[in-house]
């Protein structure tokens, strides 16, 4: 072999071991979204308001109703959603939020009244200063909380969580996608979520019926390890019909930690 050709062979061997490495690292997975990063938004958050039906599980009888109002002054995105059911009692939430391409939560609030209108729960939640307070309960049975916990602005709850299984394809992996939650148990637990992407189904509604995906969104935690948290935050599906955006077209699930069922529509 001459002096030329061998320089020839170095320089192919080379750029051979070059190109395997470039593929071997192009083959190496995207750095995995811890649960407590903000989530990419696919879609661009504004103004909504709007009325829906709370149903009793099996869909037969109106049980209740849920207004909401969503509201964007520059960056910051602030939502009221409230549900009010034909016994008295009533579920309310309030968020605020920063949207831009994340979405990260800066602060809010949990109530449940029972059916006299009085608060049996009323939660707190200050992202920033990592501070959960507020109380669970009445009379002897009434437990105070003012709590200091390391919390992300990628944690959601609320009317948030709709907005994470909205921009799922942008953040998940796979099928799955993890997300920080604080769930009042009554007492506020802050626990990881999951969203997992189950398939195609048909909803069918009176005059109406159209393709939908299905959520079915769970704690990651073993059940079977601890039995409150199973109690607390039972599975819950999300019918989710695509588009641009997608929109919520069926929630079945858990009313709060009580775990009343209700279907949403």
């Amino acid at each position: 072999m001459d002096i030329q050709t061998h320089r020839l062979t170095s320089s192919l061997k080379s750029s051979i071991g070059i190109i395997a490495i470039g593929m071997v690292l192009a083959a190496q997975p995207a750095a995995a979204r811890d649960a407590g990063d903000p989530i990419r938004l696919a879609w661009i958050e504004g103004d909504v308001a709007g009325l829906s039906t709370i149903h009793s599980p099996d869909g037969k009888a109106i049980i209740g109703s849920v207004n909401y109002h969503q509201h964007r002054r520059g960056q910051t995105l602030h939502i009221v959603r409230v549900a009010r059911f034909r016994d008295g009692s009533s579920d309310e939430d309030r968020v605020e939020a920063r949207v831009g391409k994340t979405l990260e939560t800066v602060r809010g609030r949990s109530i449940i009244r029972n059916t006299a209108g009085v608060a049996t729960v009323d939660i707190r939640i200050d992202i920033a200063a990592g501070h959960i307070t507020g109380f669970s309960g009445l009379g002897k049975d009434r437990a105070d909380y003012d709590e200091h916990v390391s919390l992300t602005p990628g944690t959601y709850f609320g009317p948030l969580v709709f907005m994470v299984i909205k921009n799922f394809e942008l953040n998940a992996s796979g099928d799955t996608l993890v997300f920080r939650s604080v769930v009042a148990a009554p007492k506020p637990r802050v626990l990881e979520m999951e969203v997992e992407r189950q398939g195609k189904t048909v909803v069918q509604r009176v005059g109406e019926r159209f393709d939908g995906v299905t959520f079915l969104l769970r704690p990651t935690v073993n059940f079977l390890v601890d039995p409150i948290i199973q109690a607390m935050a039972p599975e819950a599906k999300f019918t989710i019909e695509p588009g641009a955006p997608p929109a919520l077209a069926r929630f079945e699930g858990p009313r709060n930690y009580e775990r009343q069922k209700i279907r949403i529509e």
